[in-house]
């Protein structure tokens, strides 16, 4: 039986978003829209389409289809990674073969609301 959205946002609440690059860019947090930190924040750095730091900008390194660490990318092996009180969690990726990952829009439409 899988988890509902309350169960899976709750889980991932106050989670930082984490690159896999060689300088584990930090690419934002999941949670509240209205903080600055929030990948749900489409006015932040971390939430704009625009931002070169963002999962949700699909000409940038972290929201690109071609870029190997991209969220979006399907064939990528190293996609952003979720971190919650020090321990990995899972992946934000397109990728379906990568365990414990979900994809970007999912998770936004499950928790964008959520907070």
């Amino acid at each position: 039986m899988g988890l509902n959205a309350n169960e899976i946002c709750y889980g991932l609440e106050n989670a930082y978003v984490v690159a896999q690059n060689e300088k584990n860019t930090f690419l934002g947090k999941i949670g509240s829209s209205f903080s600055s930190d929030s990948i749900f924040n489409e006015f932040g750095n971390f939430g704009s389409e625009y931002s070169s730091l963002s999962i949700f900008n699909e000409y940038g390194d972290f929201g690109s289809e071609f870029s190997s660490y991209s969220a979006t990318n399907p064939i990528t092996l190293t996609p952003p990674m979720i971190i919650k009180e020090g321990k990995l969690v899972g992946y934000i990726s397109t990728n379906k073969t990568i365990p414990n990952s979900i994809s970007p829009s999912l998770l936004k439409v499950l928790c964008k609301e959520y907070f």
